[in-house]
């Protein structure tokens, strides 16, 4: 995914936040259908999925190889549409909204970290963790600010000026993080945010995520792996499309 799929959208008057009633989830979904034409076969990823998210939540989407997990993280992302349903952010229908208001909420609503970090290499990671808020219009003074502050969250405060061949998997995956945050937004999406890690980091980005929770952010996990599920409040697993199971972990 590279890195203008994620903040697309030029110099915008920020989104507003989107006025809805006290008992409205951040995330609604209501039969989400999605459907990829590849030739003569048409490939049913998605089948009729109902979810809702509070605020606040943190939640792990499992399931197998092509179960879906991945499609229903682009529709939450706005990185992609569904065939049919209905998906609501903030109490908003995002069907409704034009491609620029639908980049706008990628850039300020949404922060995404991904398993391959998607940082830029000749870019310090000051200006890494900066980008969202250089498409969003912030001036450069508060953009710097911003950014220095959202890598002081996750440990990097002392290493802004380096570029992301001089640091290791974790500490790029860490700076992904401040670059998800900066913009403050309402969700934060994570695609296997601990597949390229070894254990022992691994563990360090779970705990950083651990804590962004207990601050009151909403995040959203796509893994494989049981054990990270199991440290979300949430699990809803994934087969053939299909929401095949949705518990509370505590």
């Amino acid at each position: 995914m590279s890195e203008a799929a994620l903040v697309t959208a030029p110099a915008v008057e920020r989104v507003a936040a989107v006025p809805t009633a006290a008992e409205a989830p951040l995330i609604r979904m209501e039969g989400v259908t999605k459907i990829y034409d590849a030739g003569e076969i048409a490939v049913h990823a998605l089948r009729g999925i109902t979810l809702e998210i509070e605020s606040g939540q943190m939640v792990a989407v499992i399931g197998p190889s092509g179960s879906g997990k991945s499609t229903l993280m682009h529709i939450l992302g706005c990185l992609d549409a569904p065939s049919a349903g209905t998906y609501r952010l903030e109490g908003k229908d995002v069907d409704d909204l034009s491609a620029f208001q639908v980049a706008a909420i990628r850039n300020q609503k949404i922060g995404f970290v991904f398993q391959t970090f998607n940082l830029l290499p000749k870019a310090s990671l000051l200006r890494n963790v900066e980008l969202p808020l250089l498409y969003a219009g912030i001036g450069g003074s508060e953009r710097k600010e911003l950014a220095r502050a959202a890598l002081d969250r996750v440990g990097l405060g002392d290493r802004a000026r380096h570029r992301p061949a001089e640091l290791s998997g974790g500490q790029r995956q860490r700076a992904a993080i401040a670059r998800a945050l900066v913009n403050e937004p309402s969700l934060v999406l994570a695609d296997e945010p601990t597949g390229n890690l070894d254990t022992k980091t691994g563990l360090e980005i779970l705990e950083i995520f651990d804590r962004l929770h207990a601050r009151g952010e909403t995040i959203v996990i796509v893994t494989h792996d049981p054990a990270i599920a199991e440290r979300c409040g949430r699990v809803v697993q994934i087969v053939d499309g299909r929401i095949e199971d949705d518990r509370l972990t505590r």
